[in-house]
C-alpha cells in the first residue's frame, strides 16, 4: 500500500470515536494493543474493582501483568499467564489544596483527570501527545510531554501505592521514602500493582498553540536552543525530506511571562493560517485547537483532543532520548538516514524534556531531546530500519522509550541506566519470586 492510499484509509478511521480498551474482548477476539501490532499471549484477562480484589487476583496466581490503556508498542505489559485490568479504578480520591496535589486511582486517564482538575482551579504541569493513556502506565514507562523546563509525567508523582506480591499494601513518597520511591516511580511493571498515585498540582493556567510550516533545516541548526525557549511546549514534526522541519508546534502559557509574539515568520517558517495535522495531509478535526485561540491546559497540551482518536491506531512507533547537549548533532544524524526512514515512515516527532531524578526514567539526571518515529504498520521494514537509526544514535548513548520498538543489545540498554543495580534489588524486595516479571523484563533488565 502506497503512503497516499494508506493516508486516506488512516484519514476516515480517525474520526472514529474512541471505543473503551475492553471492546474487543467483550466481543471474543484476540486481545491486542491500540495499534493493533501486538496481540497479547494470553487471553486471561481479569478485571479489578478494588485493592481486595487485586489481592484476590494476586493470591491465586503466580504469574500476573498489569494492563493499562494498552498504548505500549512493545511486550512490556504482555503475560503469557494472567492479565489484570483497573480500568474500572478510575475516580479522583481527593484534592488537597494546601499541599497542592491530587490523588487518583490507577485507572484513571489524563483524559479525564484533566477536566475535574480544572473545574476545581488545577492543572497538571505536563501532558503527553494523546490525553487517553492511564496515568499509572504513562509514569510507569517515563511517558512525557514537551518542554524545556517539563519534567517528565512522573516527575509530578508525589505518592504511590502498590499492593506487592506478598498482597502488602505499601505507600512510598518522595518526602518519606527518598531512594525507595525513587526507584519506584518509574517502575516498568515489575514491583507491584499501583492502586493510587499522588500528582502535584499547580493553579489551573491556559494555554495558545500556533504551528509554523516548514523550517529550513540549516535554521532549525542554527537556532535550535531559540526554537525550543520561545514557547512552554515546543514539538519538531518532520518527514527528515526536503531540507526542513514540517511542522513546529509552539504552545505558550498565557500570563507565564512575555507573551508569545506569534510573528508571521519564525526563522523562515511560516505561520499556518489553518489548523493543522502532524502528518499534513490528514485532517485537523481530531487536533487541538491551534490559531493562536486560547484554551484550558488540558485542551492544548496535547495535539489531540479526548474525543477521537489520533489516527486509526494501525502504527508502529520508537523513540529515542539523547542528552540535550547533543540535539542538534543527533538530528542531523538521523537526517542523513532520510532516504532509509521514509519510506516507512509516517512523521517523525522531536521534543526536548528537562532531567529528573527517577532512576529508570530516559532523562535520569539528564536534560534530554526525544527523536520520535511513527511508522507504517509494516514491522519487518521497521525492524530492518531501526539498528540503522540506533547505530547511528550510538554515539550519543540514546535510551529508548521502554513502551515502544527497539533493537538494542540488552546488555547494552542495561549499562545505560547506573541505577539498575539498586532498581533490581528493589524489585526482588517487593516481588522475590517474580510474579510480575514477563519475558521482556527477563530479557532486557534481569538478564534471564
Amino acid at each position: 500500500m502506497d503512503k497516499r492510499t494508506f493516508l486516506k484509509l488512516l484519514s476516515a478511521a480517525g474520526a472514529a470515536p474512541v471505543t473503551t480498551p475492553m471492546s474487543a474482548w467483550m466481543a471474543h477476539e484476540k486481545l491486542a494493543n491500540w495499534a493493533g501490532n501486538l496481540t497479547y499471549s494470553t487471553d486471561r484477562l481479569q478485571e479489578a474493582f478494588s485493592v481486595d480484589q487485586i489481592k484476590t487476583c494476586l493470591r491465586a496466581q503466580k504469574k500476573v501483568k498489569v494492563l493499562g490503556t494498552r498504548h505500549c508498542f512493545n511486550s512490556i505489559a504482555d503475560s503469557k499467564f494472567n492479565l489484570l485490568s483497573l480500568k474500572p479504578m478510575h475516580e479522583v480520591v481527593a484534592i488537597d489544596a494546601a499541599a497542592h496535589t491530587v490523588t487518583v486511582d490507577a485507572g484513571i486517564t489524563y483524559g479525564q483527570l484533566g477536566p475535574y482538575l480544572d473545574s476545581k482551579g488545577f492543572a497538571l504541569h505536563n501532558l503527553a501527545s494523546l490525553p487517553h493513556i492511564s496515568i499509572a502506565g504513562a509514569c510507569s514507562t517515563g511517558t512525557h510531554g514537551s518542554g524545556e523546563k517539563n519534567g517528565n509525567l512522573a516527575t509530578a508523582v508525589a505518592a504511590l501505592e502498590l499492593v506487592t506480591a506478598a498482597g502488602d499494601v505499601v505507600t512510598l513518597s518522595r518526602k518519606a521514602d527518598g531512594d525507595t520511591f525513587r526507584g519506584a516511580v518509574v517502575g516498568l511493571g515489575a514491583l507491584g500493582v499501583i492502586t493510587r498515585i499522588t500528582l502535584d498540582i499547580q493553579p489551573k493556567f491556559s494555554v495558545r498553540q500556533w504551528v509554523y510550516e516548514n523550517l529550513p533545516l540549516s535554521q532549525m541548526r542554527d537556532h535550535f536552543d531559540a526554537i525550543q525557549a520561545s514557547g512552554y511546549s515546543v514539538s519538531l514534526f518532520t518527514d527528515w525530506q526536503k531540507q526542513r522541519i514540517n511542522e513546529v508546534w509552539i504552545k505558550s502559557k498565557v500570563g507565564d511571562g512575555p507573551p508569545f509574539a506569534a510573528p508571521a515568520e519564525l526563522f523562515g517558517a511560516k505561520r499556518a493560517t489553518k489548523n493543522l495535522h502532524p502528518i499534513a495531509e490528514l485532517s485537523a478535526v481530531n487536533c487541538t485547537e491551534q490559531l493562536g485561540v486560547a484554551g484550558p491546559w488540558y485542551e492544548r497540551l496535547p495535539h489531540f483532543r479526548m474525543g477521537f482518536t489520533p489516527s486509526a491506531g494501525k502504527e508502529l512507533q520508537s523513540e529515542f532520548f539523547v542528552p540535550r547537549k547533543n540535539a542538534v548533532d543527533a538530528i542531523l544524524a538521523v537526517e542523513r538516514l532520510r532516504d532509509q526512514i521514509t519510506p516507512h515512515l509516517l512523521i517523525s516527532e522531536i521534543r526536548t524534556i528537562a532531567a529528573d531524578d527517577l532512576w529508570m526514567s530516559a532523562s535520569y539526571k539528564q536534560p534530554s531531546v526525544a527523536i520520535h518515529f511513527t511508522w507504517k504498520p509494516d514491522w519487518p521494514a521497521v525492524r530492518s530500519v531501526l539498528p540503522v537509526i540506533e547505530k547511528e544514535l550510538s554515539a550519543f548513548q540514546y535510551r529508548p522509550h521502554w513502551g515502544k520498538l527497539f533493537t538494542i543489545a540488552p546488555a547494552q540498554l542495561r549499562s545505560r541506566y547506573e541505577k539498575l543495580p539498586q532498581f533490581l534489588a528493589l524489585a526482588a524486595k517487593y516481588d522475590p519470586a517474580g510474579k510480575f516479571r514477563n519475558d521482556f523484563l527477563d530479557t532486557n533488565l534481569f538478564n534471564r
